[in-house]
């Protein structure tokens, strides 16, 4: 099996090395690191939000639960930067959203570049301590392993504590 080619391309043109893993179907990211025989904090979940009415993805730890005043205040600060008003409101979009806007991917397997939609990419800077990281491929049966060092790489990404412990 290929990875998504949307995916690939991506992939391919910010020359991010990968290695595709195939697994039994999952469909969180606490069961892909059980599955995989990996501790659940290399395990990446990926979240879509709105940030009043823009939109973000969140990567943080399989262990780990969002801190959505932590995620606020991170883009307050850059919103503050940039001369625009503060959001008031950090929720989950819902499925309905995700099917129109990010197209290519299932619900649930949803990749962490947010720039294949144009969308801002928050990364929990907690995989930087990880030699690898398991993100996901856009398929409930594949992950890609990587080094977390590529979000540092991809200019759009902004790293921060996101995260508290479940």
């Amino acid at each position: 099996m290929e990875v998504n080619k949307k995916i690939e391309k991506f992939l391919n043109e910010n020359k991010i090395k990968y290695e595709l893993i195939e697994h039994r179907k999952v469909f969180t990211a606490y069961d892909k690191a059980a599955t995989l025989k990996v501790k659940p904090k290399v395990v990446a979940k990926t979240l879509v939000l709105r940030l009043d009415k823009d939109f973000a993805i969140v990567l943080i730890p399989a262990n780990k639960n969002l801190d959505k005043e932590k995620i606020k205040k991170q883009v307050n600060i850059i919103r503050k930067k940039n001369g625009l008003n503060k959001i008031k409101k950090v929720d989950f979009v819902n499925e309905a959203w995700m099917k129109k806007n990010l197209k290519g991917t299932k619900i649930g397997a949803i990749p962490p570049f947010g720039g294949l939609w144009k969308i801002q990419t928050f990364a929990d800077k907690s995989f930087l301590n990880e030699k690898t990281i398991f993100i996901n491929a856009g398929d409930y049966c594949q992950s890609l392993k990587v080094s977390p060092k590529i979000f540092q790489k991809l200019s759009e990404c902004v790293l921060g504590s996101f995260s508290v412990a479940k």
